[in-house]
């Protein structure tokens, strides 16, 4: 397993709990597409910020993400990431989107660092979706 996207991980769920935004784009590459919610992308580090700014409204300022089990598959400077996301917030009871998901993360080697460039925390249930 890729130990520095592991780090990055951790670093970036720290970041989304504090509702740092602007050094979670950090994380992201240029050109990063996030899937807000099944239908909804958020493309580009401005529109991505954005989309985190609403996603922490909805969950009233308390969202604390975590991951489980992770799987990565490494191709070159390519890293595909299966992890068991966890997220805890408060009104987690009355939320319409599941708490517990298999999300798919996509890493690519930019410059020597691995950046997000896709971020899907819903991974396959897209599929679910019509």
């Amino acid at each position: 397993m890729n130990e520095t996207i592991v780090q990055q991980i951790a670093k970036a769920d720290q970041a989304i709990k504090e509702e740092r935004f602007d050094d979670l784009m950090e994380f992201y590459t240029e050109d990063a597409v996030l899937v807000v919610r099944p239908g909804v992308e958020a493309h580009g580090k401005e529109a991505i910020k954005a989309a985190f700014v609403k996603i922490a409204a909805y969950f009233q300022n308390s969202i604390v993400p975590t991951q489980g089990k992770m799987v990565m598959l490494e191709g070159g400077d390519t890293v595909l990431v299966l992890s068991q996301t966890l997220l805890d917030a408060d009104n987690k009871e009355t939320s319409e989107y599941s708490m517990d998901r298999r999300a798919t993360y996509v890493f690519r080697l930019v410059d020597g660092q691995w950046k997000c460039a896709i971020d899907n925390s819903y991974g396959t249930t897209l599929l679910d979706e019509e």
